[in-house]
C-alpha cells in the first residue's frame, strides 16, 4: 500500500507544491505542463500485458530507457525547454522510486 502512495505523491503531488512554490507567478501554466508529461507513459500501450503492477518502467518502457532519460536530461540546457526537462525528469523519479520499492518488497 505505501509504494503507489509515494509513487502516486511524486507523480501529482511533488509537481503540484513545485508549480504552486517555485513558479507563483506562472503556477498554472507550469503544472499543466507538468500534468502534461504523463502523456509519456503512452508508451505503456506497447506492452503486453498492458499493465502489469510488478513491472519497473523504467528500462523496459521505449520514453523510459536510457537514451530517452539522458535526452531529458540534455534538455536541462536549454533555457526555454527548462522546466519540460525538470517535469520530465521528475516523471522518471516518480517510476524509478516505485521500481526501488518494488525491489524492497514495498
Amino acid at each position: 500500500m505505501l509504494r503507489p502512495i509515494i509513487h502516486y505523491g511524486i507523480h501529482f503531488l511533488v509537481p503540484i507544491a513545485i508549480a504552486m512554490i517555485l513558479f507563483k507567478s506562472r503556477r498554472w501554466n507550469v503544472l499543466l505542463l507538468f500534468l502534461g508529461v504523463m502523456l509519456i507513459d503512452l508508451d505503456h500501450l506497447l506492452a503486453t500485458p498492458l499493465f502489469d503492477p510488478n513491472r519497473c518502467s523504467i528500462g523496459y518502457h521505449p520514453l523510459h530507457t536510457l537514451p530517452a532519460i539522458l535526452l531529458y536530461a540534455a534538455l536541462l540546457f536549454i533555457p526555454k525547454l527548462r522546466i519540460l526537462s525538470l517535469a520530465l525528469l521528475l516523471h522518471i523519479t516518480a517510476d524509478a522510486t516505485d521500481c526501488w520499492l518494488m525491489k524492497l518488497g514495498l
